[in-house]
C-alpha cells in the first residue's frame, strides 16, 4: 500500500469523516489502490449493525430512514446511511445524485449519508456498496442503513448485504399482493406500512398479515457452512414517517430481531452465507477481466466470431481454448 493510502486509511481509522469520504469515492471509483484499502478496512470490521430498508418507489423509504437515524441518534448512537440510486443511462452515476434527504439530520456529523449509484447491479446493489459498507464499519459507525430502488424481485440482493430487512408498502390497495408475487414477502424481516395515516392502510396491514400467516415462520435458511435457520415470524408495523409515527416500534422490532439473530448464531452464519457469496462475486469478476484480455490478445472478439461463422470452429471449441491456460494455470 502507497503511503499515501496508508495515511488515508490512518485517518479513516481515527474518526476523520472526510477520509471516509474520500475512501468511498475511491471505493466507487474503483480507483487504483482501492482494493488494497478495502482488505486493510477488513481487519476492522464486525460491529456495525446493518439493515436493509427496500420497498416500491413512492412508499416513504427515504423519510423513513432520516426519521430512524435520528430515532438511533437520541440513544446516542452513530450511523451510516448509503442510498442506492438508480445508474443513469450515460454516466453511470447515481440519478438523483447527492441529494438532501436527511433532513432531521443535517449539520449532525454523527450520520453519514452517502448517495451511490447501482451501476447496473442486479438488485440494485454493487460490489461497492458492499465495499462502502465495511468503510463505515471500520470507521465505527454503530448503524448502518442501506437503502435501495424498489426493483421488486432483484431487491433480494440486499439479503447479501443486510443483517436486518425491512420492506416499505405503501397504503394503496393491492401493493401487498403485488409485493407477494414479486417475491418480496420472502426476504422481509419486517413489513412497514408506511403513510399508515393514509386509506387503504388497514387493508394493506390485514392482507400482509394473512400472507404471513399463510407462509408461517421463516423458513429454515441454507447458510455456507449447512446450519439450519431460526424461528421468526416477519412483524408488520405501522408507520407515518412525515411525522414519526410508529418509528419507535419500528426501530424496537428491529433491535428484536437483531437479538434473536445474536442469540441463535445465525448472526454468524449470516456472515459466513454473505463472504461466500462476496468471494464468489470477486472471483468472477477476476476472472472476466482475464478471460477478457486472454480474448483481446487472440485479436478481439470480432475474429473469434468470425471463426464460428465460417464454421472453422464452434463456441464451445472457442470457450474451452481461452479458458485452457487459466485450468492449467489452477492445475499446476
Amino acid at each position: 500500500m502507497s503511503a499515501k493510502h496508508a495515511e488515508l486509511l490512518d485517518d479513516l481509522l481515527a474518526g476523520k469523516h472526510r477520509a471516509l469520504a474520500r475512501v468511498i469515492t475511491k471505493i466507487e471509483n474503483r480507483d487504483a489502490g482501492y482494493r488494497e484499502l478495502v482488505s486493510e478496512l477488513h481487519a476492522h470490521t464486525g460491529d456495525a449493525e446493518v439493515i436493509g430498508i427496500t420497498g416500491s418507489p413512492g412508499a416513504g423509504k427515504s423519510t423513513l430512514v432520516d426519521k430512524v437515524a435520528n430515532r438511533y441518534r437520541e440513544r446516542g448512537e452513530t450511523v451510516g446511511v448509503i442510498a442506492i440510486d438508480p445508474s443513469s443511462p450515460f454516466t453511470g452515476g447515481a440519478v438523483l445524485g447527492d441529494r438532501i434527504r436527511m433532513a432531521s439530520n443535517v449539520g449532525d456529523m454523527d450520520v453519514f449519508f452517502r448517495s451511490m449509484s447501482a451501476r447496473g447491479s442486479l438488485g440494485g446493489l454493487s460490489t461497492a456498496t458492499t465495499d462502502a459498507v465495511k468503510a463505515l464499519d471500520a470507521f465505527g459507525k454503530d448503524k448502518i442503513i442501506v437503502e435501495t430502488v424498489g426493483a421488486g424481485q432483484n431487491e433480494i440482493d440486499i439479503v447479501r448485504t443486510a443483517d436486518t430487512v425491512a420492506v416499505l408498502v405503501p397504503p394503496e390497495s393491492g401493493d401487498a399482493v403485488q409485493m407477494l408475487k414479486a417475491g418480496i414477502l420472502e426476504i422481509a424481516d419486517v413489513f412497514a406500512v408506511n403513510k399508515a395515516d393514509l386509506p387503504g392502510a388497514d387493508r394493506a396491514v390485514q392482507e400482509l398479515t394473512e400472507m404471513i400467516e399463510m407462509r408461517g415462520h421463516q423458513p429454515t435458511l441454507e447458510f455456507a457452512d449447512g446450519v439450519g435457520g431460526y424461528d421468526w415470524t416477519p412483524r408488520v408495523v405501522e408507520t407515518v414517517a412525515k411525522d414519526g409515527g410508529g418509528v419507535a416500534e419500528f426501530v424496537d422490532v428491529l433491535d428484536e430481531h437483531r437479538d434473536l439473530l445474536e442469540s441463535t448464531g445465525m448472526l454468524e452464519a449470516k456472515a459466513r452465507t454473505r463472504y461466500a457469496e462476496e468471494i464468489r462475486t470477486l472471483l468472477r469478476e477476476d476472472v472476466n477481466e482475464l478471460v477478457a484480455e486472454e480474448i483481446e490478445a487472440r485479436g478481439g472478439m470480432r475474429e473469434l466470431v468470425d471463426g464460428v461463422l465460417e464454421r472453422e470452429t464452434d463456441p464451445y471449441s472457442v470457450a474451452d481454448e481461452i479458458v485452457a491456460p487459466v485450468e492449467d494455470c489452477l492445475h499446476d
